[in-house]
């Protein structure tokens, strides 16, 4: 609730005491006041936003994508979110290893990326415009992280099925480098999709089952935020 600090917030606090502790002994509890106040009210923001869902429902003529952007707790919600994808689920893919768990992968040493797998119906959303959102809710300049999410496991890739696919995707880093959008290259991987494995249960729908926890409050949902901001796509209510 706005009204209460969280555990994450108290140990934000924590954090910086250290360097509080340099500031005069009159300014400290100004400063404090200051710094909790900042915390309580991005705590209201944080839970104004809609997180969206994905649903167990078959839709009729359904397609399958497969996209790596980093950690994919935010990848869920940044596909769940546009009209025309039905769901979208946090698994590995690009690996080596049969069925790895959460626990191996973030080692690096089964070679998958973090990846969703991503329901939708091309007859209301086109492969393209999944292939828009992918490169616009992510920095594809990054190589084998995202932001402070670093490792191979975080790498941006796009596992595309077909020809037709593959040309979409390398016409967006086409058009992309083209504009240059970016000051470094794009690394994103364009590869042949393999195989697809599923992430354990608690990893289904995590930002929307834990709003509050630190990683997904300051990172996930602030990243998601600006997606939905400055990303031109037809957004579910």
């Amino acid at each position: 609730m706005a009204g209460r600090l969280k555990v994450w917030q108290i140990q934000t606090v924590m954090h910086v005491w250290p360097f509080i502790s340099l500031i005069p002994d009159n300014m400290k509890p100004l400063l404090l006041v200051f710094f909790v106040s900042i915390m309580l009210a991005s705590c209201a923001q944080r839970q104004a936003v809609k997180i969206p869902a994905g649903s167990d429902k078959p839709l009729a003529h359904e397609a399958v994508a497969y996209f790596a952007e980093g950690c994919f707790w935010h990848s869920e919600i940044v596909f769940q979110s546009l009209v025309g994808v039905r769901d979208a689920v946090s698994g590995y893919a690009g690996g080596k290893v049969k069925n790895p768990d959460y626990e191996t992968v973030c080692t690096g040493i089964t070679g998958h990326a973090e990846t969703v797998q991503v329901f939708y119906d091309p007859n209301v959303i086109s492969y393209k415009t999944l292939v828009d959102a992918f490169f616009a809710s992510m920095d594809p300049t990054q190589l084998n992280r995202q932001g402070n999410d670093a490792g191979t496991q975080y790498r941006s890739a796009a596992f595309y099925q077909n020809e037709q696919e593959k040309q979409v995707v390398e016409a967006a880093i086409k058009k992309l480098t083209d504009e240059k959008k970016y000051s470094g290259k794009i690394v994103t991987q364009v590869v042949p999709f393999a195989s697809f494995y599923p992430a354990e249960a608690y990893h289904q729908e995590y930002i929307l089952n834990h709003p509050n926890q630190g990683y997904v409050a300051n990172v996930s949902i602030p990243d998601f935020i600006e997606f939905k901001n400055t990303f031109k796509g037809n957004f579910k209510p």
